[in-house]
């Protein structure tokens, strides 16, 4: 039976009207955006053929690798292919780099025939860590070990990216360019006062450890004396390892190195401001040359290539690992497999270059029914995040031990809290002295926002059938009972934590206790404390990782474990992602973003805070196992 729908209001065909208009908009943009996108591929993919297929030259003797990486050293892309293609074509760069790239290019590099000396540019380069960047720097010594020459030239030096140019034979820096040692901090942003003073949000914070800094600044208005006392005991150690590194390269005692900085203000107004004979005058690099200048040395030392760009006879890196690409195709070899873990850690299934619960499992369950799969490699390069997705991933790497598949944990720049949770039952772990762990502890943050709705004349009341029911209705204040069972939650999840660590590495838990409560060390503080087992980069682990695999020498291969992103899905994804309405009114993703440019670390944390206010039914308060230890 059918019925006859009444009229709709005057008011109402007005604002249906003006909603089905946005909705023609947007699909007919988004309609234009995928045939524009088909179009461009299409017209790619044409050139590429009549271009000859994209067949590389072949590499010639006397060559030069330059290696020149632009944007931030990555474990795994988080980008697409066809962006990071359409950046690169556009000239404004593919801003990320993967490290197993660099590492790849430049082990190659040592024992290829045509390759005669490398051109070290790496003043374009975003700092990622300290761990990522010893790695490339000890690769990079290889070359040298091997007899080819390394020349590094840069504009500008930021710290990090001298520690690599400084492993090089020569470091030109451009008369214009400089560089300074500053030394290594750690300063955030600090929300007290505007939460509960200006917002009138009050946050609760429920924890176990008096060094579980990560939600203090929801809190308080500074850090705390126990976090300051932590971050610097890690800091210096870090900070001393740093200057030892290039002072033996550079053939400076580290004592004079410190000094120089004590006293930069004074070094620089003596150089009259001129931060490049500043650099010279410490010995940091060897000449002050332009790029035309370098490139007249290498056509000097190498071969004359008019048709190059620089006028010498080189290939780049991506053009050289092309030629010395993994092999393609059906390959039967036995394998030691690698799934990189890069990010915060969440539930779900995230893209590539995130960590989820469900995805990252699933990597690690390939790894476990792939019978080519021999062993595997864990690189885990996070501050942790939800203590739920880091279980299901600790379960996985459980399951793969006993489907008889060892598995080695590579730690990058940091594998701290959830970061560590993922770790921590691998058959072997490794880190560099430099890498930031442990933070073995978890928190629970819950704002509540009656004043703040107050303040717009908004307020709750109601009734519920029992004391409980809705304790956890955030528009309320928080019942004194719900704050008791919170925290009881968290003494629980910081005691399973704590059990898990101690079954994994052998030891008891009140041992175990000492060493974590929160606290964050160096990789080489951790394993004077028993977190891990040695030192070394991921190239040490794979090796470690095909022993434990009993793998012959020359027998095997590795293969990165990786979940396969669609390009047009992952860029409609950039559109769509969000709370709905958040494509049309601007969300708060824009206000982030402003923020972001003035406040760097704010949109990270009050990501954090978004992630706690919306607990799932059923689950009132989220567990949380984060450190904010990066730089």
């Amino acid at each position: 039976m059918s019925t006859v729908q009444p009229p709709r209001a005057p008011l109402t065909r007005f604002i249906v009207g003006i909603w089905d208009g946005m909705n023609f908009i947007r699909r007919l943009t988004l309609n234009l955006l995928f045939f524009g996108l088909v179009l461009l591929v299409g017209l790619l993919v044409l050139i590429a053929i009549v271009g000859g297929g994209g067949r590389q030259a072949p590499l010639l003797e006397r060559t030069t690798l330059v290696v020149a990486p632009e944007g931030l050293l990555v474990e795994q892309y988080r980008t697409d292919p066809f962006m990071r293609a359409l950046a690169q074509s556009s000239g404004s760069g593919v801003g990320e780099v993967q490290l197993r790239d660099v590492l790849r290019a430049l082990e190659a590099a040592k024992t290829n025939d045509h390759i005669e000396r490398v051109l070290l540019r790496t003043d374009r380069m975003t700092f990622s860590g300290y761990a990522s960047m010893r790695e490339v720097a000890d690769a990079i010594a290889e070359v040298r070990a091997a007899g080819k020459q390394v020349v590094a030239f840069g504009e500008y030096f930021g710290q990090q990216q001298y520690l690599l140019a400084a492993q090089a034979d020569e470091v030109y820096l451009d008369p214009e360019g400089g560089m300074m040692l500053e030394g290594i901090s750690g300063y955030r942003q600090y929300y007290h006062e505007a939460l509960a003073d200006k917002l009138g949000v009050d946050v609760h914070l429920f924890k176990v450890g008096e060094y579980k800094s990560a939600a203090e600044p929801y809190i308080l208005d500074g850090a705390s004396p126990e976090a300051k006392e932590a971050d610097l005991y890690w800091m210096n150690d870090i900070w001393q390892r740093f200057v030892a590194d290039i002072g033996r390269v550079r053939g400076i005692a580290p004592e004079v190195l410190n000094a120089g900085i004590d006293t930069l203000p004074q070094g620089i107004v003596a150089a009259q401001g001129d931060l490049a004979r500043y650099a010279l005058s410490q010995r940091l690099v060897d000449g002050l040359k332009t790029r035309e200048e370098v490139e007249q040395l290498l056509v000097e030392r190498g071969v004359a290539d008019d048709d190059a760009n620089g006028g010498f006879r080189q290939v780049s890196m991506d053009d050289f690992l092309a030629q010395v690409a993994p092999v393609t195709g059906v390959d039967r070899r036995a394998q030691v497999a690698v799934v990189v873990a890069e990010g915060n850690i969440t539930g779900g299934d995230q893209p590539p270059g995130a960590i989820g619960g469900e995805s990252t499992s699933a990597l690690l369950r390939e790894a476990r029914e792939d019978k080519h799969v021999r062993s595997v490699v864990l690189r885990v390069d996070s501050g942790g995040g939800e203590v739920f997705a880091s279980e299901q991933i600790r379960r996985e790497v459980v399951a793969l031990k006993a489907a008889g598949k060892p598995v080695v944990v590579s730690m990058g720049d940091v594998a701290a809290s959830g970061g560590y949770w993922i770790s921590m039952d691998a058959d072997r772990i490794y880190a560099d002295a430099s890498t930031i762990t442990g933070s073995i502890g978890i928190f629970a943050v819950v704002p509540t926002f009656p004043r703040t709705l107050a303040k717009i004349g908004v307020h709750t009341d109601g009734v519920g059938t029992t004391p409980i029911a809705g304790a956890f209705d955030l528009t309320r204040p928080l019942q004194p009972g719900a704050g008791q069972a919170i925290q009881a939650i968290i003494d629980r999840g910081y005691g399973n934590f704590i059990d898990k660590v101690a079954d994994a590495r052998g030891r008891s838990a009140e041992e175990i206790d000492l060493v974590a409560r929160g606290r964050v060390w160096s990789g080489d503080q951790a394993l004077a404390r028993g977190l891990v087992d040695e030192l070394g980069g991921l190239r040490v682990a794979i090796a470690k990782a095909a022993e434990l695999g009993g793998l012959e020498s020359d027998g095997w291969r590795v293969r990165y474990i990786e979940k396969s992103a669609t390009p047009f899905g992952r860029f409609l994804t950039g559109f769509v992602s969000g709370r709905l309405g958040g494509a049309l009114v601007g969300h708060s993703d824009i206000a982030r973003g402003l923020l972001a440019r003035v406040v760097p670390r704010a949109e990270q944390d009050l990501q954090l805070l978004e992630s706690v206010i919306s607990p799932q039914p059923g689950r009132p308060v989220k567990a949380v196992a984060y450190c904010f230890c990066e730089f």
